[in-house]
């Protein structure tokens, strides 16, 4: 049964990108575009073969997935740790949330010209773009979920005497996690795209930078390879976090 699951799974996903490359390759035929301007699929693929032998695409794709590593990570882990100190100190929290608000909504690119300064071009500059791009949603959402765990098990463990550090570890956080991975979710997505537009204006690597080079040298079929790889490793990025909130979730008993 689950393996039939699987496969039914990958037949839609086939079906899908079968569907899309018709559609461009219509759009191709029917606009009657140059290739120069619109590259159909063939042209497209042969660049892709051409970029992965030779080397180029797979190294864009280590220095990216280096950067958003570097980034994502690090901001999880400090927006985890302080969403459930923050979210326990409700009057702190009172005075560091319109903080937050204010300047959450700023994007992180509107930081770039700084970073740049402060950080020069290279990984330093991708990495905190992609750092203040997933570092908010974790937070908030990490804060919220604190704030609904069950008193129950608050109780419990004041029976038990479990307080301070161990409180967090072993009784807030896996009633909270459910909760948190909608924000790392959400952080991901974001963290994505943003290390893709950091790489494009601060970074002379990466996938970001192919999509640049690609549109200067006015090879638009580099553009697509870029465009369609990135799209490919977002959608797999996002296919083990799901794993791993599973495993997590199994692990501390919420299945």
């Amino acid at each position: 049964m689950i393996l039939l699951s699987s496969l039914r799974k990958i037949g839609n996903v086939c079906l899908g990108m079968l569907i899309l490359l018709a559609i461009w390759q219509l759009v191709v035929l029917v606009g009657g575009f140059n290739e120069s301007l619109l590259p159909p699929p063939r042209k497209v693929f042969e660049s892709l073969v051409k970029l992965t032998a030779d080397g180029t695409l797979l190294t864009h794709i280590a220095i990216s997935l280096y950067r958003f590593a570097c980034g994502y990570f690090s901001a999880c882990i400090i927006a985890v740790v302080l969403g459930l100190i923050l979210g326990r100190m409700k009057r702190l929290w009172a005075v560091i949330d319109p903080i937050v608000q204010l300047l959450r909504p700023v994007a992180p690119i509107a930081w770039s010209p700084f970073i740049i300064l402060w950080f020069n071009l290279g990984n330093a500059s991708a990495i905190v773009i992609i750092f203040i791009a997933a570092f908010y949603p974790v937070l908030l959402s990490t804060v919220s979920a604190v704030r609904k765990v069950d008193p129950f098990y608050l109780r419990v463990a004041e029976n038990f005497e479990i307080g301070g550090a161990g409180l967090l570890v072993k009784v807030i956080l896996p009633a909270a996690f459910p909760y948190i991975t909608n924000g790392l979710h959400i952080a991901l997505g974001t963290s994505w795209i943003f290390l893709v537009s950091g790489e494009m204006i601060g970074a002379q690597s990466g996938l970001g930078y192919l999509i640049v080079d690609g549109r200067n040298l006015l090879r638009l079929d580099y553009v697509l390879v870029g465009i369609i790889v990135i799209g490919a490793i977002g959608m797999l990025l996002d296919r083990l976090i799901h794993l791993f909130e599973r495993w997590v979730e199994k692990k501390w008993g919420h299945e």
